[in-house]
């Protein structure tokens, strides 16, 4: 048995309890910063996804004086889609943005327009945003923190300035 006045070596639970809370509050912190630049990494790919699309467009008109008519997105990116025949896009794009949405968009002889739902969990840091020929990519919301602005794009052939 150890006498009453020598101290044991060890951590009392109270300086274990104040380590713990340390580590959890930072922890939390990295989380969500973690989480922040998450969602602006998908954004950022929803917006290069859209770009490339786009640019393919751009290009199918140059070629052919005229867009291609697409009703959906899902059909411009489609593996049979004459802008995956033709090179103009990448082949096994995804009709989905990052976020689990679905891309919107259609084209006809004269125009295009494409659009992302942006992140549902952050409307206001990551919201909805389009591209129509000479226009390049519009913000519909707030721009993201911390991000740059949205390419602006060149203009469409044919298109306004």
């Amino acid at each position: 048995m150890l006498p009453v006045t020598s101290r044991t070596r060890g951590f009392s639970l109270l300086e274990l309890l104040v380590a713990m809370m340390i580590i959890a509050v930072i922890a939390t912190l990295g989380f969500k910063q973690y989480q922040k630049y998450s969602a602006n990494a998908r954004y950022l790919k929803a917006q290069d996804d859209i770009r490339i699309v786009a640019d393919g467009l751009d290009q199918y008109y140059l070629k052919h004086a005229r867009y291609p008519d697409f009703g959906s997105y899902e059909a411009m990116v489609d593996n049979n889609s004459p802008l995956v025949k033709e090179s103009m896009i990448k082949v096994g794009m995804s009709p989905q943005d990052p976020f689990g949405q679905p891309y919107e968009g259609k084209s006809t002889r004269g125009n295009y327009e494409l659009k992302c739902q942006g992140d549902p969990n952050h409307p206001n840091e990551f919201g909805p945003f389009n591209r129509t020929p000479g226009q390049g990519m519009t913000t519909l919301n707030a721009a993201p923190v911390g991000a740059t602005a949205p390419a602006t794009g060149s203009p469409a052939p044919g298109g306004g300035k």
